[in-house]
């Protein structure tokens, strides 16, 4: 049998869990995105989802079977149907999954991994590594590439921590962040990444998109904390040492990480832990701009005093988020119109730091908001994909998008995306800050096109990725490239970039059946 916890189909999490909008939302929703309260449209049921004929030979069931668990009923297809973007929701809850995957196979070691590849190879069959399924860039979408069938690679059952040195951890990609951190903590250890989708994030799924989490800014990325990774592929293993440091050529390592699948299967990982600490606080602030809360981030992290957390919300995004909350009218209370919330977070080592931020803060005459503010989205930190649920019951459009550029390019690339995305509520927080620059991450809101949604976003976004590579981003700071941002991939890395990405899949994948349409486009 194939353990996992399942989510709904159709959102976030589990059936019943996570948190709703509260009913004074109604007011600000109306108000500004022109929706009514209440449901307006409920997902199908998961007996009404239309799905396509099953396209797998018995004979290649068959050798799949004698190598893993293999299921082909109808929720193990839907749940495997797509990822959780906006674009992936709407079609789910239309109960639009024709594309659903064939079959869903979960092997249970490295060597029948190896054994499915070896097999699809042979029978020509496409492969979708599958982790927690969280993709909001169509990185799970059961692409086909042209061939009959295509299975989803479950890595749910390779899910054990494979030893601890020290602070080196060797963990097998389908094992769930918490459930990592769990595992840890008997040892004083936490991996502190804490992506929005930590809740089912797993490390391979982490570790094949250069996944981000909320305290990357004193934790680091997870590239930074990979140090070893094997890679099983349709011709065989590669495989990068468990060592410190290495001049040997070109890192192989950095080819894998990042790589969504389009290579290979991440079989197993090495990564730097954290010890676990006591000291830990988060606090809010509310300055007078977005532009002087950014002003403050960059010297600090040009100093290297930035928060483990730095999260600044702009004027609009803080407007809407006190507002949602039940908090309308603490702006003005504070003698603030329209203030900007800078959230601030301290997971170890604060001293310096935390006196320095507090300094700089109150030289600009920010207001705290104390503790309080700092634990509220602490505490809150995983509810939007639950929120936005919610939001789409209500006949919402509703999806988030996220770049990152230098300092000096970020008000015209902040100006820029949101122009792009006209028509459409925009909010924007800082989520991410280094020396040389920050990400920005968008979430827009709106009324929902009944005639053509998905085409109401489609539009949305390609305006939004290109105004993005015109204004100096980078396409994606922390979602991957996936099926949606694959496109626009040589307007970052150039045609001749593309190319050595499409020679390497290539080598590795000579039939092309990892991943198809992801990362490289065609």
């Amino acid at each position: 049998m194939i353990r996992r916890r399942e989510q709904v189909f159709h959102g976030w999490g589990e059936p019943g869990a996570g948190p709703a909008l509260p009913d004074h939302a109604d007011a600000w929703l109306r108000e500004h995105l022109g929706l009514e309260g209440g449901v307006v449209e409920a997902p199908v049921d998961l007996a009404d989802v239309v799905l396509g004929e099953l396209a797998l030979a018995a004979r290649v069931r068959e050798r799949l079977a004698a190598v893993a668990d293999v299921r082909d009923d109808r929720e193990a297809r839907v749940l495997r149907a797509a990822g959780k973007s906006y674009l992936d929701l709407l079609a789910q809850r239309a109960g639009e999954c024709t594309d659903a995957p064939d079959a869903v196979v979960a092997p249970a070691s490295a060597a029948a991994v190896a054994d499915v590849l070896r097999i699809c190879n042979e029978e020509d069959v496409a492969v979708v590594p599958f982790g927690g399924g969280t993709s909001v860039v169509g990185g799970v979408a059961p692409g086909r590439g042209g061939r009959d069938a295509v299975i989803s690679l479950d890595l749910g059952r390779l899910d054990a921590v494979l030893g601890v040195d020290g602070q080196l951890v060797r963990l097998q990609p389908g094992l769930r962040l918490p459930e990592a951190d769990h595992a840890l903590r008997a040892r004083g250890l936490t991996l502190g990444h804490f992506p929005q989708s930590y809740e089912w994030a797993t490390v391979g799924g982490c570790v094949a998109t250069r996944s981000a989490g909320q305290a990357s800014t004193g934790f680091g990325r997870i590239e930074r904390n990979v140090v070893a990774v094997r890679l099983a592929t349709p011709l065989g293993e590669i495989g990068t040492r468990e060592v410190p440091a290495s001049a040997a050529g070109p890192a192989l390592r950095e080819l894998i990480v990042g790589s969504e699948g389009a290579f290979g299967v991440i079989t197993e990982v090495t990564l730097r832990a954290r010890p676990l600490t006591a000291e830990r606080r988060y606090e809010g602030w509310f300055v007078s701009s977005f532009a002087e809360g950014v002003a403050v981030l960059r010297g600090l992290a040009e100093d290297g005093l930035a928060p483990d957390v730095a999260r600044l919300s702009d004027e609009a995004e803080t407007e809407a988020s006190l507002a949602l909350a039940g908090r309308a009218g603490l702006a003005r209370t504070l003698g603030r119109v329209r203030p900007a919330l800078l959230i601030c977070g301290w997971e170890a080592q604060m001293g310096v730091r935390r006196t320095e931020a507090r300094r700089r803060l109150r030289a600009t005459r920010a207001l705290p908001a104390g503790e309080r503010a700092g634990r509220a989205w602490l505490a809150s930190r995983f509810a939007g994909p639950h929120l936005r649920d919610d939001l789409l019951d209500r006949g919402a459009v509703v999806e988030t998008l996220e770049t990152a550029t230098t300092w000096a390019r970020l008000p015209a690339l902040k100006a820029a995306v949101t122009g792009a995305l006209g028509g459409l509520h925009v909010g924007c927080h800082v989520s991410h800050v280094y020396p040389t620059g920050a990400s920005l991450y968008f979430t827009a809101l709106g009324r929902r096109d009944a005639d053509d949604p998905a085409g109401q976003w489609l539009r949305a976004k390609a305006a939004a990725c290109d105004a993005i590579l015109a204004a100096g981003g980078t396409l994606t700071h922390h979602h991957a490239v996936g099926r949606d941002h694959a496109p626009w991939l040589a307007g970052e890395d150039g045609p001749l970039g593309v190319e050595v990405l499409r020679a390497v899949k290539e080598r590795l994948d000579p039939a092309g059946i990892m991943n198809p349409g992801k990362l490289l486009v065609g």
